[in-house]
């Protein structure tokens, strides 16, 4: 990817997209469906402010020539609107596609066809939110024409909010975590790691029982438990720390399946607080894609979906009868799932909606 200059930004773009994640964070539904998408729209993908409001050159990635990412060079959420008007050539635009109502006020400034809310996530549950964030979102389910879920349990919330709400739960790129990780030369911090190895990747925040995978860990001194990601939200201080608990760091979305193929069980070691409440974890499917035997929490969206192939926990007791004795025969049922979704037919389902609409 490149950099985004005052010469880059297109006389007209499709869609903006306005999304609390970054771009070059951990790779999740934002995106997935943004990339696929762009093969028929032309796509803005407009960030949280970055601050430098003294600052004359554009910030951002061209991602390619139909997906453009902007960081606001201003110091507000509520200027963010203003700042777009100020910069883009135009003020009406086809499809305006929200991922956080914190953006509301853009709609203030600029005009959109059809307003699409792409809720992934119950964003007014999560550490350290804005308590503003319910009345945004009041306002966004008011003016959007479409709300999709992420999941069941987020479907089942915002139905009772919206007159037009599908739930499209998170998918897979089953050729990307079937294949790569097969063919790839494993990297140093993991191939000197002692098997067995019980490996989570994703965010490690204040959704994650640290206390379950220290006393997992504990109870399990022959078993290497492998987190991967960013720390976001708790400190370093917070971690658990054990001869056999390894922290890897963040790793790209390339060098997933890698990981992913060495590890010989992979968790999902949630804690069940509000922050967890709706969430419905696209990792399920990228571990089934590798065959892995899963352990996660009682998760409501995992209890109701995937109980018949996964192993639900509740403690370090759970956790060790998961580890010496895993469900039987699930591989079959994680084929029987996987070849009923992916991120090319949620993608084109979505964009059908859209259409429709407008």
């Amino acid at each position: 990817m490149k950099l985004l200059k005052n010469t880059g930004l297109h006389s007209h773009y499709d869609m903006i997209v306005f999304c609390h994640l970054r771009w070059d964070f951990v790779y999740q539904r934002p995106q997935h469906l943004i990339s696929r998408l762009s093969k028929d729209f032309k796509i803005l993908v407009v960030e949280e402010p970055i601050g430098r409001a003294d600052s004359k050159e554009l910030e951002g990635l061209v991602v390619s020539d139909s997906i453009h990412i902007l960081q606001p060079t201003i110091d507000q959420m509520q200027e963010v609107g203003a700042f777009l008007k100020k910069i883009l050539k135009a003020q009406i635009f086809p499809v305006g596609w929200f991922y956080s109502p914190a953006f509301i006020e853009v709609l203030n400034y600029l005009d959109f066809g059809v307003i699409v809310y792409d809720c992934m996530d119950e964003l007014s549950l999560f550490k350290g939110a804005s308590p503003e964030l319910i009345e945004q979102e009041k306002y966004l389910l008011s003016a959007a024409d479409v709300v999709y879920t992420g999941g069941k349990s987020l479907y089942e919330a915002k139905k009772e909010k919206h007159h037009n709400v599908y739930c499209f739960p998170s998918s897979v790129d089953r050729e990307h975590f079937e294949s790569n990780g097969q063919n790839s030369q494993l990297t140093a911090d993991i191939e000197s790691i002692p098997k067995p190895i019980v490996g989570y990747y994703g965010v490690i925040d204040e959704r994650i029982d640290l206390d379950l995978l220290e006393m997992s860990a504990l109870k399990m001194p022959e078993v290497s438990f492998v987190m991967i990601g960013p720390i976001c939200k708790i400190g370093e201080e917070d971690l658990p720390r054990a001869k056999n608990i390894f922290y890897l760091g963040m790793k790209t979305y390339t060098e997933l399946p890698v990981y992913l193929n060495e590890f010989d069980f992979a968790m999902m070691p949630f804690a069940l607080n509000d922050s967890t409440k709706f969430i419905s974890p696209t990792k399920t499917l990228e571990y089934m894609c590798a065959d892995k035997p899963i352990i996660s929490t009682k998760i409501k969206d995992v209890v109701r979906d995937y109980s018949n192939c996964i192993n639900l926990i509740e403690d370090e007791s759970d956790f060790h009868t998961a580890v010496m004795h895993p469900k039987n025969d699930y591989k079959h049922i994680y084929q029987k799932i996987l070849e009923q979704t992916s991120w090319d037919i949620t993608a084109s389902k979505m964009s059908q909606i859209i259409k429709e609409i407008a």
